[in-house]
């Protein structure tokens, strides 16, 4: 393009500079070599000149022959479509990833998802539990399930006016507020209670189950002035229960009738030395009544339902007093099954009857034949 525009400019000078005289046809032969080969020289720098910008912008080089000087100057060069150049910095690369890395990032994920359904789990709960506490504290605050009945069980030596009054279960408390220990501690204190068990039934109900002592016997304890005897009711365990009222009394009449049945059908102990104290709810302290409270509980043979009454006068010398029998020396509570089987047997030889049997030494009997 240099070069045409060149020779447009030679051309256009040359019209206006006036003409010169007409030179000879040798010198006009040679002045067209001449031009012919400036021509083909600057047509092919131009072709050269194109070729290297061309390779420079990324196009190819085309191939065209040789034209004249005429052609270049007639023809208009032919535009050639641009081509879009590639940035450098939009090629995708590649790299390589080892395959323990795409597992290690596997289980990473793996973990964060747990960790994060752990989480939402612990929300969850979080939120039950603190429903759940709401609810419990306003149902305990409240009035629902009051207790309308108290139910007592178990009971045969104390009236249910007395196991109430024990109780002390308020008015108007409910089944949740209610204090099933203190009631509980608060009936042990009795005596004549051994165990107890506090339970609710809902809606309105109040459960008492008593496991009573049972009297073992009846105890004759002397009186402060030596005149006369109080007759008391004493457990197994050695526990004195509770003086025994006259019958006919004001105290008698508040008595359960299950006591006046017991002193009817159960041993007395009698006989018993003057200064032994007896007081409701503490343990038996005498030697004396303790021995006869621990033969009477030692006898396992038929000898057991035919003692009406225990002198423990002294541990050695403690009597046994038999229905439609003799009176047994027994003596202390050591051996009391061999001593058993010595009465019975010194029963059994002397079918008319026998006065006395001493058993005290159970190697070295004696007894008495009537």
């Amino acid at each position: 393009m240099a070069s045409s525009l060149n020779r447009k400019s030679a051309s256009s000078g040359s019209r206006k500079q006036p003409k010169a005289p007409r030179a000879s046809k040798q010198q006009t032969a040679r002045t067209k070599s001449k031009t012919k080969g400036a021509s083909r020289a600057a047509s092919a720098r131009t072709v050269s000149r194109g070729a290297s910008r061309t390779s420079s912008r990324g196009f190819a080089p085309a191939s065209a022959p040789a034209r004249s000087s005429q052609s270049t100057r007639s023809r208009t060069p032919r535009p050639t479509a641009p081509v879009r150049s590639v940035n450098p910095s939009r090629t995708p690369q590649v790299s390589s990833v080892r395959i323990g890395d795409i597992e290690r990032t596997k289980r990473n994920a793996r973990v964060k998802r747990r960790y994060q359904r752990y989480l939402v789990f612990l929300g969850v709960i979080a939120a039950l539990v603190s429903a759940l506490a709401i609810g419990a504290v306003a149902v305990y605050n409240s009035s629902l399930f009051t207790i309308e009945e108290v139910n007592i069980q178990g009971v045969e030596h104390l009236t249910t006016e007395e196991m109430q009054a024990l109780a002390g279960v308020p008015v108007g408390t409910t089944l949740l507020r209610v204090d099933a220990a203190g009631i509980k501690n608060s009936l042990l204190r009795d005596a004549w209670v051994e165990d107890v068990s506090v339970n609710r039934i809902f809606p309105n109900t109040l459960e008492i189950s008593v496991t009573e002592r049972t009297v073992a016997a009846i105890v004759e304890v002397p009186t402060q002035d030596a005149k006369s005897t109080q007759a008391w009711a004493i457990a197994s365990d050695g526990m004195w229960l509770m003086p025994i009222p006259k019958a006919g009394t004001e105290a008698a009449a508040r008595t359960s009738s299950t006591i006046y049945k017991d002193v009817e059908e159960t041993l007395h102990i009698i006989d018993v030395p003057y200064g032994t104290e007896a007081e409701v709810g503490q343990y038996c302290t005498d030697a004396n009544v303790n021995n006869a409270l621990a033969v009477v509980d030692g006898l396992t043979t038929e000898l057991a339902d035919r003692v009406t009454s225990v002198k423990a006068t002294d541990p050695e010398s403690t009597t046994l007093t038999i229905k439609d029998g003799p009176d047994i020396v027994f003596g202390t509570a050591e051996n009391i099954r061999e001593k058993e089987r010595v009465c019975l047997e010194i029963m059994d030889e002397h079918p008319d009857g026998v006065a006395y049997i001493n058993v005290r030494t159970v190697d070295r009997p004696t007894w008495r034949s009537l």
